[in-house]
């Protein structure tokens, strides 16, 4: 078995110097940090997790606890953490924080096989971050947040989202608006509707009770939820969906109903997943800042395994309207794509 002492000798440097190459310690020279390198991949290193958790304390993994990866939104959000995570060295544990995969979540954090966790979806209710809390184990919240729980936080400001597609309706002459929303409870759910509706408020619109349809965030219920809008008596002109997957389900039902959009109704969805510039979608969207907000949580979450007493941070960051053609009364289906237009 290759030992750091051989990598020491290839490289001409002490075991010391090896080890803060290997945790990437800020104390050693460039030059000095490449030659280790070298030498890694000379006689072909591999350092002993077990090992190193012997010496350390530390297993090296992070948890993330994810909710259904059938909504395209999470494994996007999946590898902007995993990017994160390996530009620290660390690697990653992924639990589904439904069902029974909850169970297994909860046992590592018991058992402390891994260093920290990162919940990507969450409630209150939740066993997975009781256990967490219990057990004083380092976590962050990213994407969904608690307000009523004093912890590391990374979320994407759903208020002003929410706020900037009621300007734009209202801005663009849309007057009977309606929303199809998730789950009341869900700060992404509950941030972006109480922005909706007060921003339309103030500008004089209304969205009444019956035309916000809540349920869960799934294609399913905004494929039924907008053939419930079509259905009354004065249906909409504009629809907020407060995620894309509802909005897929939205687009798929004003297909089968003969709807056309945007000629007929104006359609938003929000989290600028991959499949919203896909040209069949063709979905006006907020864009959220998965890249940053993915860092800012692993680097929160290092920041407090190294020290635990930190006082909590809360990073809210700011979003962007991406205008595609589900609002712009530009051809549906059109054979030549354009260029999306970043509304702000």
């Amino acid at each position: 078995m290759v030992t750091s002492r051989d990598v020491a000798r290839a490289a001409g440097v002490s075991q010391t110097t090896v080890s803060r190459v290997l945790q990437d310690s800020k104390h050693v020279r460039p030059e000095t940090r490449e030659r280790v390198l070298a030498a890694l991949a000379e006689v072909g290193y591999r350092p002993n997790a077990n090992a190193r958790a012997m010496r350390t304390g530390r297993t090296g993994a992070i948890g993330i606890a994810m909710g259904r990866i059938t909504n395209p939104f999470y494994p996007q959000l999946l590898v902007a953490l995993s990017n994160a995570l390996v530009e620290h060295g660390q690697h990653m544990v992924l639990w589904l924080s439904e069902g029974r995969a909850q169970m297994g979540a909860a046992r590592a954090i018991h058992e402390q096989t891994v260093d920290g966790v990162i919940f990507t979806t969450v409630r209150e209710d939740s066993a997975t971050l009781r256990e967490a809390i219990d057990r004083h184990a380092p976590f962050v919240l990213v994407n969904r947040g608690l307000a009523h729980l004093s912890c590391d936080q990374v979320v994407s400001d759903n208020v002003d989202g929410g706020t900037t597609v009621a300007r734009y309706f209202a801005q663009h002459g849309r007057d009977n608006l309606a929303v199809i929303g998730g789950l009341a409870g869900v700060s992404t759910n509950d941030e972006r509707l109480a922005g909706f509706t007060q921003a339309a408020s103030a500008e004089g619109l209304q969205v009444k009770a019956r035309s916000t349809i809540l349920g869960d965030f799934t294609e399913e219920h905004g494929r039924a939820a907008f053939e419930r809008l079509m259905a009354s008596k004065n249906p909409p002109n504009a629809v907020f969906c407060v995620n894309d997957l509802l909005a897929f389900g939205a687009l798929n039902a004003a297909c089968a109903l003969g709807v056309k959009i945007p000629d007929d109704v104006w359609l938003v969805g929000y989290d600028d997943t991959t499949m919203s510039a896909w040209q069949t979608h063709d979905l006006t969207t907020v864009h959220q800042r998965l890249d940053d907000m993915a860092r800012a949580a692993v680097e929160l979450l290092l920041d407090r395994i190294e020290s635990p007493g930190n006082e909590p941070t809360e990073l809210r960051f700011p979003s962007r309207l991406i205008v595609r053609g589900s609002t712009n009364n530009r051809p549906y289906n059109r054979a030549v794509p354009a260029a999306a237009l970043a509304y702000s």
